[in-house]
């Protein structure tokens, strides 16, 4: 059998899901990408379908400054934290949606000051809206709380700390679940590395104070052997039989350290006992979650699932056919920009084992010096990309790996006078990507490999997975560019 986890493949972290009627509604983080936070919906928590996103409106917030920022952790490893949208929940109250799913007719952010990450919501029976995040108080993290106004945003209360976890490195995607006449705060704590684990406190009285579970951590991959690993960010619900169910982030991890796929959303079976909650390990195929019908691939409405990066112009794409003929208007940004946004459209890479094509179009005179660059990247932020692309400057075919943070950058060069197409593609196994190339007047019709990446190359302590894409840059007037039958596994 096909194993059913992750059940959201690829770029997909920091999950959070509810079940209302018959539905599973889950989120995931995006980061500096847009559109932003990505809504997905499921009958069977098996087969997922992307239904929309929640920020989907340009203009809606500002992405230019979710640039990515190198931090030095105290074992010498170099973290790659990206900014933008974090660690996103999703909950239904009085028949709204926070965030709201299933038409893309999504409201404006509503504001709330809080200087700090992962914030969750809370409604409790007696009307009072709370919201609690992870925050640094006094020189170390804890996890705060406060009462507001869900309409409006305004603070209804003072900020105040819950817990600061059972002494774990940064307490943070917290989520309050009432049960019995307790209030359960469950978090994550260890980084969301090696030691990422979920911990659990309970409390009488929203305010607290907390007492640690003792079988703390209830879910956690570290010290052991599991394929996949650094598993936390878990979110709780009930699936309609009443059986207590998880989500989670973790990385299907090999041998030798690659887990290129980054962050993805795995499900795992629970149990709440008497008085705590605890988790299986999160396997490929978890016990009592068997699809019912056979396992689907995650599917998307139409477009949907594209994704741009930081503040798109939607003027310079054209999308027809949900991608069988895309134009490009290129502009002088590339990929390596940390705040601009290039022009750049993808999808995320959904298979460890698959391939993504696409074919550009010459675009003749209107190409002539403007040094066009056009073609095919698998991209995860400003420091870390490989591609194959048409170079109109010096009629070749270039292969580029570049990995600025490292000073790892590998480029090989192959002269190719197009007359009207070229066909670009990008292999991908768990161990390695190969960029290949095609030409219209290629006798034989077969492949050339230009470039082969071991994915360690593109596996790093980040939060983001790969997005493979069509991408256009050019200096002076506008140019254009078709892009033929573009696909994303």
């Amino acid at each position: 059998m096909t194993s059913i986890n992750p059940i959201i493949p690829g770029f997909a972290p920091d999950p959070s899901c509810i079940k209302v009627g018959d539905w599973y509604f889950l989120v995931n983080s995006t980061f500096h990408f847009f559109p932003g936070l990505p809504i997905y919906a499921s009958q069977d928590l098996v087969s997922w379908t992307q239904i929309g996103n929640a920020i989907n409106r340009p203009g809606a917030l500002s992405l230019a400054k979710s640039r990515t920022k190198p931090v030095t952790q105290d074992n010498g490893c170099v973290l790659l934290a990206a900014g933008g949208l974090y660690a996103p929940t999703i909950r239904f109250h009085d028949g709204t949606f926070f965030v709201d799913v299933w038409s893309n007719n999504w409201s404006d952010p509503v504001y709330f000051k809080f200087d700090g990450i992962d914030p969750s919501i809370f409604f409790d029976d007696d009307g009072k809206v709370y919201i609690h995040g992870a925050n640094n108080v006094g020189g170390s993290s804890a996890v705060t709380n406060f009462e507001v106004d869900i309409n409006t945003g305004e603070l209804l209360s003072p900020e105040r700390v819950l817990w600061s976890g059972t002494g774990g490195l940064y307490p943070e995607g917290p989520h309050i679940y009432k049960k019995d006449g307790w209030y359960y705060l469950m978090i994550s704590e260890g980084g969301t590395l090696e030691g990422h684990m979920v911990t659990i406190a309970r409390s009488k009285g929203i305010w607290g104070p907390y007492e640690e579970c003792p079988h703390n951590p209830i879910l956690s991959a570290r010290g052991t052997d599991e394929y996949i690993q650094h598993t936390g960010h878990c979110d709780a619900f009930q699936d309609g039989d009443g059986n207590w169910v998880g989500v989670c982030l973790g990385v299907r991890k090999d041998g030798e350290g690659r887990f290129v796929m980054g962050r993805e959303t795995f499900l795992t079976r629970g149990n709440w006992d008497e008085d705590w909650p605890s988790f299986d390990p999160v396997k490929l195929d978890p016990t009592g979650l068997e699809p019912k019908q056979g396992y689907v691939s995650p599917t998307a409405a139409p477009n949907v699932e594209f994704l741009y990066i930081r503040d798109y112009d939607m003027t310079r794409y054209s999308i027809l056919e949900g991608g069988a003929l895309i134009t490009l208007t290129p502009s002088a940004t590339d990929l390596s920009h940390p705040e601009m946004s290039p022009t750049f459209i993808g999808r995320r890479q959904r298979l460890l084992k698959g391939e993504s094509s696409a074919t550009v179009k010459e675009g003749q005179d209107s190409w002539a010096g403007k040094h066009v660059k056009t073609g095919l990247a698998c991209y995860k932020d400003e420091f870390r990309y490989a591609r194959i692309y048409y170079d109109a400057s010096i009629s070749a075919v270039v292969f580029e790996l570049n990995h600025f943070l490292q000073e790892k950058m590998k480029t090989q060069t192959h002269p190719v006078k197009i007359a009207s197409t070229l066909s670009l593609k990008i292999e991908y196994t768990e161990q390695d990507y190969h960029l290949s190339f095609r030409s219209e007047q290629s006798s034989s019709g077969s492949w050339k490999t230009l470039g082969v990446v071991d994915t360690l190359d593109l596996t790093g302590s980040d939060y983001v997975g790969p997005v493979i894409g069509v991408f256009a840059v050019a200096e002076g007037p506008e140019a254009r560019v078709d892009v033929l039958d573009f696909t994303v596994n």
